[in-house]
């Protein structure tokens, strides 16, 4: 393995004598899926498992910690969600498929789980809930895996179909209910045979069944149940019955159970409390809940890969900071995260002793490594990189900048720079995120260096509603959708234009879900401010993706009630609703929407294009056949990143400039 020092060699850079501003990669380069993704370590750190691109193919690969292969499968365009790890012999794959699922249903697409069982030893593959003629194929969640005797067990929520009378007589199977207008798909617990795919009913979920936790040894310690109407929440012990640990109502949230707590005779459980979410460390003993993190902490827990117990916490930040309450593995983990120095690092997985881990490497020169840490050995071994054809000569620089509102809000953003020019007077394309409950890291964006590689600065605000920065700064966006929401976007903007790095007169916003919504009303809404627009999988029409919202999930949801109260009164949506001010559109506008979008229906971009069509604005569309919301296949995302660059040159041309030599980094 290499050692520390010669590892970091690999991404740290080197002197470049030639020009910096050569030829950028194409957009190709970019919006490629990255290169690894999912390295997961097994509990004892002795293999691993990734999916890994070669020669434009996609496998998932397991490897022996000293790099011998033990399987290489090929997975095509799956969409992949997650690996898992039941013991050493299980690797559990999650994958998601967009489906059409017909006239009973309010929405006609909708996007199911599943999860196949890869025994590595064997090499021998079984789906979850295939062929069981009254279980539902798709997986509602995983809720632990154990080890009884000699043999492995998943456990997963599942839907059983129940024999009901038809209106005819005849006996026709379902597996809803409804209260009101809200539907329920009840979700039973089934343990699930690793080996044989063999299914055991373990517990009937009841009427708002949320989940349960399932323990080490196999047992259910817990179950959450939620009213979607009320609000109403409660936690019990046990499969069915039991005693009642904790209850409450949440009508903008659920309750969720986390894990097992520090101490090992609690539970951890998270709900709504008033300043944002709460986790709560529950006795099963019964008595008072401790609370974990209020609704003010960016922190999160650690909790262990294989029993799910609470073992450390991380600080979101810029730069992720980790405690562990094991002081041996506290001093492991910032052992091998300061062997990193410079860059944006993330522990992305560790063997139960945390003597092997994986660290996730990027920004600086970085556009995304994984790495094999071994603390005995004191070495580190690239796994791979995400983007191997972007190099440390295209890598435009990142870093944070603080700014205010005009209102006063102090608030930050990411700035990208284009590499090896002169940091003046730059074009400049606004990125928003999307959520809006998210926000922006100073590492490497795909769709952010695409453009910073043709000259561009690029700008990603972290306006009021993001998280990541307290309870306050989210909640200080509801109601200020149209509003201070969006001139926070332009409020940062102009601040990067006072010090001299861009000139706002060339000047494009870009953005997908919903910043997609703020480009649009940055052309709409505000005027004078941008060139160009490109609106990827944005809301157009707030009434109607509301109504869109309530047939998914029913009126009166949880879900649905967040919303409301998030976008504020009711009478102002129709105007902040972009397809409403069409004939205002000062700008021309790019529409790119998925065909299998089931977060933002793809109504929202037909409305907006046909909208501004009737105005007579300048519009063009990019309709992208099998894309989700998240474009988790190759084609849709290079679809999209070549479509959207070609667009902002267009309409936002970068002036020529002579190539400067750099003096390396």
């Amino acid at each position: 393995m290499l050692k520390f020092f010669t590892a970091l060699a690999l991404v740290s850079g080197f002197a470049i004598s030639t020009p910096v501003l050569a030829e950028p990669p194409p957009p190709e380069v970019y919006g490629k899926l990255p290169g690894i993704t999912n390295a997961h370590l097994s509990p004892s750190g002795d293999r691993y498992a990734f999916i890994a691109d070669h020669d434009g193919a996609r496998r998932l690969y397991v490897l022996t910690s000293d790099n011998k292969p033990l399987i290489v499968m090929p997975i095509g365009d799956k969409k992949l969600l997650d690996l898992t790890w039941a013991g050493e012999d299980h690797l559990m794959v999650h994958l998601s498929t967009t489906v059409n699922v017909g006239p009973d249903f309010t929405v006609s697409k909708m996007e199911l789980s599943s999860v196949f069982i890869l025994n590595v030893a064997a090499k021998k593959l079984i789906f979850v809930f295939q062929k069981h003629d009254r279980v539902n194929p798709v997986v509602f969640g995983q809720f632990g895996a154990a080890k009884i005797g000699d043999q492995w067990f998943g456990y997963f929520g599942g839907q059983t179909y129940e024999e009901v009378r038809g209106g005819n007589g005849d006996v026709e199977y379902s597996n809803t209910e409804t209260d009101g207008d809200v539907m329920y798909i009840n979700t039973d617990l089934y343990r699930v045979n690793l080996d044989t795919g063999a299914l055991a009913l373990v517990a009937k979920g009841d009427l708002g069944s949320d989940g349960w936790l399932v323990g080490p040894k196999g047992d259910v310690i817990a179950r959450a149940l939620q009213n979607q109407k009320t609000g109403a929440w409660r936690v019990m012990s046990g499969s069915a019955g039991g005693r009642l640990l904790a209850s409450g109502n949440a009508k903008l949230s659920g309750v969720d159970i986390m894990g097992i707590g520090q101490s090992g005779d609690s539970i951890l459980i998270s709900h709504a409390g008033e300043q944002g979410t709460v986790i709560e460390d529950l006795p099963l003993t019964g008595g008072p809940a401790k609370t974990v993190l209020d609704g003010e902490s960016t922190e999160s827990l650690i909790q262990d890969s294989s029993t799910g117990q609470w073992i450390g916490q991380v600080s979101d930040g810029d730069q992720p900071s980790y405690t562990l309450f094991s002081p041996g593995n506290d001093v492991k983990v910032r052992a091998a995260l300061k062997a990193f120095p410079g860059y944006r690092t993330r522990l992305t997985s560790w063997s139960d002793d945390f003597n092997r881990m994986v660290v996730f490497t990027d920004g600086k020169d970085d556009s995304g490594t994984y790495w094999l840490v071994n603390i005995a050995s004191k070495s580190a071994e690239p796994i791979g990189a995400t983007y191997p054809k972007v190099g440390p000569k295209d890598f435009g620089p990142v870093r944070m900048v603080d700014y205010k509102a005009a209102d006063g809000l102090a608030l930050r953003g990411v700035l990208t720079l284009p590499p090896g020019r002169d940091q003046k007077n730059l074009p400049l394309v606004v990125m928003p995120h999307g959520g809006p409950w998210a926000r922006d890291y100073p590492g490497f964006d795909y769709w952010a260096q695409a453009y910073a590689a043709r000259g561009y600065a690029v700008f990603q605000p972290n306006f009021r509603g993001s998280d990541g920065y307290g309870a306050a700064l989210r909640d200080a966006g509801r109601g200020e959708w149209g509003a201070k929401m969006q001139t926070d976007i332009s409020d940062g903007a102009a601040e990067l234009a006072r010090q001299g790095i861009v000139d706002l007169k060339r000047a494009c916003i870009v953005g997908w879900s919903y910043g997609g919504y703020a480009a649009l009303a940055g052309v709409t809404l505000q005027h004078g401010l941008y060139r160009c627009a490109v609106s990827m999988a944005g809301v157009s029409d707030l009434p109607r993706f509301y109504t869109y919202l309530g047939n998914e999930d029913g009126s009166d949801s949880v879900g649905t009630r967040f919303w409301k109260r998030f976008l504020g009164d009711r009478s102002r949506w129709r105007g902040i609703s972009p397809a409403s001010l069409a004939a205002r559109a000062d700008a021309p506008i790019l529409l790119i929407h998925g065909k299998d979008d089931t977060v933002v229906p793809i109504d929202q971009s037909d409305l907006m294009e046909h909208a501004l069509k009737d105005a007579g604005k300048p519009v063009e569309r990019l309709t992208l056949a099998g894309a989700d919301h998240w474009l988790l296949r190759e084609d849709t995302r290079i679809a999209m990143l070549k479509a959207s660059v070609a667009f902002v040159e267009k309409y936002n041309p970068v002036d020529p400039v002579t190539p400067t030599p750099s003096a390396g980094r």
